[in-house]
């Protein structure tokens, strides 16, 4: 009987052995199986970018021999538009280059045979400036379909902008014309006599709804430092920039009727090489230069030193360099990408991550060169009259590893900086995808909240383990193991809810107690210890102490509520908060890391506390009882003896706390102002990895930049926790080794 009982047994123990390797195996892969979808996710983020020719058009002989003004092409690569100089546009299909419709500029300013130049502006909508000076404008309707049988249609239309027009005129090389909102609008004059004429169409309602005009002309006379060599204006009409044959940058507030204003002239190429195009980057506030030797860079003002309030151009960011002289600068009209041609290349880059995106060599250098309205496609004219189409497809421009992880000079900053911002109001905003915020976020609430939580749950788990009563020790285990089960949800509402504003009114408080508490607690100790070994009061409360220092707690507690009126008044000026700013520069934030640490620390508390009173509570009493026979007292015994050989134990709770921390997300969410600040301040907030994924992951749209980026998030915080738990069993074993089996 008793062997068959053994045998069974053994066999029991064989079973639960291999559904144990089994369980253990599945928990890996399953985990190695998430790491492998969420890396998914986020390699696309460093895919190279690619264009894809798409169709070589020779312009068709029945257009004519008019010089070609603008191109332009459909999002789907299946539609081209041509504007000659007669003013007709001309919709191609891109299948086979035949034409599907000629459409003449409708209302064409009355004495006008050609158009000189065209500008596009945006919103597929072309300024044009005829022979005699006149400008008009027009909008461009162009989509395409393909149905089953691959037969492709083109709609198409052209249609008259009556917003901005303007008189004749003479002596002009090239215009600029623009609508300044609410106000009227503002044409800027390239002369032929090498000068810049501003004329501004004002409009003014008066209180019965009549309007009244007023047009002002302003010519630039000023002596300049070369002779112009490019000109753009921002799409608003406030800011004039102009570039010289001898490489200097000048730029002019044409924001007032009637007033331009100079506001700086700056070396811009080096070597004093002429520049040959400007460019104004989508958002207006960065301006691209491209010069003779093919030098492109961007700028844009910020506030230097001794200026005062006034802001001065700036070289932020230097691109890739073309071969040679670069002709054009093309923005996209989606981000911060600019393409330039040079030669025969096109090189496509992005100005924030400095990154070249693409360079596309075509077979004679492009004259003309267009990207649709979503920057999807591109179009060029060769001096053949051919036009070549590219489907591009570049996904994610702005991300490269000195983005997500390096100082960038953002636009509006006055220095390179590490910055979070994933939106705005606005479609031209710049996006801020740094993660070095969000990691030191992590790094900064878990450290805080370790530091509360650690030296209470260790000293607590070695108090009641080696000196507390068994039976007390019976009634507070529990209640702080149940601590655990409280929802972290519930504890990120209260700290931000309660404990945020309570600490708000009493931080002066918090710190006199962190002073005081500690000194009345050594100062009874003190005395305790002069009371006789064999005393009543000992014997009563053995095994009991810290019930008895309870009331010293409260006591040291509610004198620092005493004394911080009292210090507030007479060393902070009656506002310790105000004093924290005009003294030291330090802004109080009601949600701050002094809530993360107490909040986040009260729930790894818990988990630190019963793994570390496990470990010491099973080191054998044999080695207990060795050091106290041998003289040692309670005391020594526990932290020479138990402690050193339950190390292996301790460590691993505080580990296992430090994990719990770093993943934590709705107490770090709620109990902080979610701020992604580079700051070991106390009293600012933070934002972490996991609390930044719950915040931005809702409104991120799907395969997104944004979208991306947080599974790269969640990526590092899966690799943190990794490193962590890996080097704790590592040093855990070296411990073990060390001091025993324990």
């Amino acid at each position: 009987m008793a062997n068959k009982f053994t045998d069974k047994s053994r066999r029991n123990d064989r079973l639960a052995e291999v559904f144990i390797r089994i369980g253990g195996i599945m928990v890996i892969i399953s985990v190695v199986w998430i790491l492998v979808m969420i890396s998914k996710v986020a390699l696309p983020l460093f895919y190279s970018p690619s264009a894809k020719n798409a169709a070589n058009v020779k312009i068709p002989a029945a257009i004519g021999a008019g010089k070609v003004l603008a191109i332009g092409s459909d999002e789907n690569q299946l539609g081209i538009l041509v504007l000659d100089e007669s003013g007709t546009f001309h919709f191609l299909k891109a299948s086979d280059g035949s034409l599907s419709a000629s459409i003449k500029v409708p209302a064409i300013p009355s004495g006008s045979l050609r158009v000189e130049s065209a500008e596009y502006v945006g919103k597929s909508a072309y300024n044009l400036l005829w022979d005699n000076g006149a400008i008009s404008s027009v909008a461009i309707e162009l989509t395409s379909s393909k149905d089953k049988a691959g037969v492709v249609t083109l709609t198409h239309d052209v249609t008259a902008k009556d917003d901005l027009t303007f008189a004749d005129g003479v002596g002009i090389k090239r215009s600029f014309a623009r609508v300044i909102e609410g106000k009227g609008t503002v044409r800027v004059d390239q002369l032929t006599s090498g000068t810049l004429r501003v004329a501004h169409q004002i409009v003014e309602k008066g209180l019965l709804g009549n309007e009244k005009r007023n047009n002002t002309n302003t010519e630039i006379n000023s002596p300049l430092p070369g002779r112009l060599s490019a000109v753009t204006v921002d799409s608003k009409g406030h800011y004039l920039y102009a570039g010289t044959d001898n490489g200097w940058l000048l730029r002019w507030d044409i924001s007032e009727p009637g007033n331009v204003n100079l506001l700086e002239s700056t070396p811009a190429s080096e070597n004093r090489q002429a520049i040959t195009s400007l460019a104004m980057v989508l958002g207006d506030v960065s301006v691209a230069v491209g010069d003779a030797s093919g030098t492109l860079t961007t700028w844009f003002p910020i506030k230097v030193a001794g200026s005062g309030e006034d802001r001065r151009l700036t070289k932020i960011h230097t691109l890739r360099p073309n071969q040679k002289n670069i002709s054009s600068i093309i923005p996209s009209p989606r981000d911060k990408t600019l393409l330039s041609l040079s030669d025969a290349e096109i090189h496509v880059d992005h100005m924030t991550s400095e990154r070249n995106l693409l360079t596309i060599r075509t077979a004679s250098p492009a004259v003309i060169a267009a990207l649709s309205p979503k920057g999807n496609s591109l179009v060029a004219l060769d001096g053949n009259n051919t036009l070549t189409l590219w489907k591009m497809d570049i996904p994610h421009p702005e991300i490269s590893f000195g983005t997500l992880f390096g100082k960038v000079w953002y636009e509006g900053y006055d220095k390179p900086e590490y910055a979070w911002q994933s939106s705005a109001a606005n479609d031209d905003f710049e996006p801020k995808l740094s993660l070095v915020p969000l990691v030191f976020g992590t790094i900064k609430a878990t450290l805080f909240a370790m530091l509360f939580a650690a030296p209470l749950a260790l000293l607590g788990a070695l108090y009641t383990s080696q000196f507390m009563s068994p039976k007390l020790k019976g009634r507070v285990k529990p209640v702080v193991e149940i601590m655990a089960a409280i929802p972290s949800v519930v504890i990120g509402f209260l700290a931000g809810l309660w404990l945020a504003p309570l600490i708000d009114k009493s931080v002066l408080t918090i710190f006199l107690s962190i002073v005081i508490v500690p000194f009345m607690l050594l100062f009874t100790i003190f005395f305790w210890k002069r009371i006789k070994t064999a005393s009543l009061l000992q014997r009563a409360t053995r095994g009991h102490e810290f019930v008895a220092m309870i009331p010293v707690v409260i006591l040291g507690i509610y004198l620092a509520f005493l004394l911080s009126g009292f210090a507030e008044v007479n060393m902070f000026a009656g506002d310790f908060k105000q004093w924290l700013f005009s003294t030291l520069g330090v802004r109080y934030d009601q949600r701050n890391s002094i809530i993360i640490a107490i909040a986040l620390g009260f729930a790894v508390i818990p988990i630190i506390f019963t793994i570390a009173e496990d470990a010491i509570s099973n080191v054998p009493r044999n080695l207990t009882a060795a050091s106290l026979a041998l003289g040692a007292s309670r005391w020594q015994t526990a932290w020479r003896v138990v402690l050193p050989s339950a190390l292996p134990g301790v460590f691993s709770a505080v580990m296992i706390g430090f994990g719990r921390a770093i993943g934590e997300t709705m107490i770090v969410l709620m109990a902080t102002g979610n701020t992604p600040i580079l700051s070991w301040s106390l009293f600012n907030g933070l934002r972490s990895l996991s609390a930044n994924i719950a915040v931005e992951i809702p409104e991120a749209p799907l395969n997104s930049s944004l979208y991306r980026v947080l599974f790269l998030s969640a990526v590092l915080l899966f690799i943190f926790t990794f490193i962590i738990n890996t080097g704790a069993e590592a040093l855990r074993q070296r411990f073990r080794k060390k001091y025993g089996r324990y």
